[in-house]
């Protein structure tokens, strides 16, 4: 099941998830995460070619829906798991009210009020084949070169909600020295 929501993220209802998702997709509740490491360096993963939406494109950690009775929270350490055999610590929302329209190449529109975590990795990874093709840890900078460049091998959400992150992200702060070690400088 997943959580319905109006324009303004407030829960109005639930609907399976199958029946949800469609070419005429209503507004539901989701979350994407990256997760960081310890050396500061960025999660990214490679959706599996088998997905019905988006298959083969390279996205955030993971996202996922909250069950109608759960915590984002717990629906993050829940997915975490699920895809990636992954636990995490340190979660925080860090755009609340990010959300997003776009329609798949097959048709299925997605519509999602979908709240942007920051998790720290606090294991090993464990790919779920049957979600995540590949997974690598870059940089927080790579990343927003190539999403800039290459927009189109990127999930639509990445792409749209990156700027909204980036200053939150380890070495993505422009202007705000996130990221940067004692004793670094910002060079003019």
């Amino acid at each position: 099941m997943v959580v319905l929501v109006d324009d303004a993220g407030t829960r109005v209802g639930t609907q399976s998830k199958a029946s949800t998702h469609g070419t005429s997709t209503p507004r539901h509740l989701a979350f994407s995460c990256h997760v960081v490491d310890t050396e500061g360096r960025l999660l990214v993963t490679r959706r599996a070619l088998t997905k019905q939406t988006w298959p083969g494109v390279w996205t955030n950690s993971f996202c996922g829906h909250p069950a109608p009775d759960e915590s984002m929270e717990d629906a993050v350490r829940r997915r975490a798991a699920f895809e990636l055999g992954l636990s995490v610590d340190m979660i925080e929302c860090v755009a609340p009210e990010f959300g997003y329209v776009a329609r798949d190449a097959s048709g299925i529109q997605e519509n999602e009020h979908c709240p942007v975590f920051i998790a720290r990795a606090a294991s090993d990874l464990s790919l779920n084949p049957d979600e995540v093709a590949q997974a690598q840890w870059t940089t927080a900078s790579e990343l927003a070169l190539a999403a800039a460049k290459a927009p189109w091998a990127f999930s639509p959400w990445l792409v749209e909600h990156l700027p909204q992150v980036l200053p939150h992200l380890p070495g993505g702060g422009h202007d705000n020295g996130v990221g940067r070690g004692a004793g670094e400088r910002e060079h003019a």
